[in-house]
């Protein structure tokens, strides 16, 4: 079969197309017949040798974590998947693998295909949604009533942000350029402002929420604008994030938290 891999690395043209055995499915896996995959700033910093902490530096390494596909064989012990279902999922594991023709996943880390949802869209929604949806109900601890401010709200996850904050609930705000305005109110934000204008650290509202999609601001220079139990969640894995997601663990009120998506079959089902 074909799978996309890079053995140094470097910008995109280190990719290219090698020829591997099918892998085979071990207790617990699902062989997946490749329909789409889908590529996220997280395959970029991999690939550029940014993650080296996590991927341990092991070459070759293949691309993509975000799928969509056809059960070809199930070796699952839970799950009730069968050859012929239509699911999507991401990859937990640092190799990746998703841009291949075929690939191998826990039963536990994906789920049925939606049938209101084609498969190319399908592969676009497990990280962006998953992070989003763990930084706020597992992080943020959003209840329905609460604000939120979206730093970001017109990427990939901050697009679903401002959906899964109002489906919890949530008051939204949210941070984006002047021309993704109406797009943003579209998707359901109760207020827009433009990064361009406003001066967020200076805002008199507070929020408890703050969601740094974006990533350009810091649990210090924002802290004030936190209720006294609100929660700022980055999703950049920086070492000052690092650090300030286990010193306020030690610490009462405002919270800093550094969102770590987690593939799981219950989360996808509620997406």
């Amino acid at each position: 079969m074909k799978t996309v891999r890079h053995d140094h690395y470097g910008p995109p043209d280190v990719l290219y197309l090698a020829d591997v055995e099918v892998p085979k499915p071990e207790p617990g896996q699902v062989l997946v017949k490749v329909a789409a995959s889908a590529l996220n700033p997280k395959d970029v910093l991999v690939r550029k040798g940014r993650m080296k902490l996590f991927t341990r530096n092991r070459l070759p390494r293949g691309s993509g974590y975000d799928f969509s596909g056809t059960v070809v064989k199930a070796n699952a012990i839970q799950g009730d998947f069968k050859p012929g279902d239509e699911v999507f999922g991401m990859l937990n594991r640092w190799d990746a693998g998703a841009c291949a023709e075929y690939l191998v996943c826990p039963a536990s880390e994906m789920s049925l295909r939606p049938s209101n949802i084609v498969f190319a869209d399908c592969a676009a929604l497990p990280l962006v949604c998953l992070t989003s949806l763990q930084a706020f109900r597992d992080l943020g601890h959003l209840k329905p009533g609460q604000h939120v401010l979206i730093n970001g709200a017109s990427g990939g996850v901050g697009t679903h942000a401002v959906q899964i904050a109002k489906i919890l609930g949530a008051r939204v705000t949210a941070v984006t350029s002047a021309r993704n305005t109406s797009f943003v109110q579209e998707l359901g934000a109760d207020e827009v402002l433009d990064y361009a204008v406003a001066s967020i650290p200076k805002l008199t509202a507070r929020y408890d929420v703050f969601y740094d999609v974006f990533g350009n601001y810091h649990f210090a220079r924002i802290k004030h604008l936190l209720t006294k139990r609100g929660t700022y969640v980055t999703t950049v894995p920086n070492a000052r994030n690092l650090s300030d997601h286990l010193l306020s663990r030690l610490t009462r009120g405002r919270q800093a938290r550094l969102v770590v998506v987690n593939s799981n079959s219950t989360d996808l089902e509620s997406l």
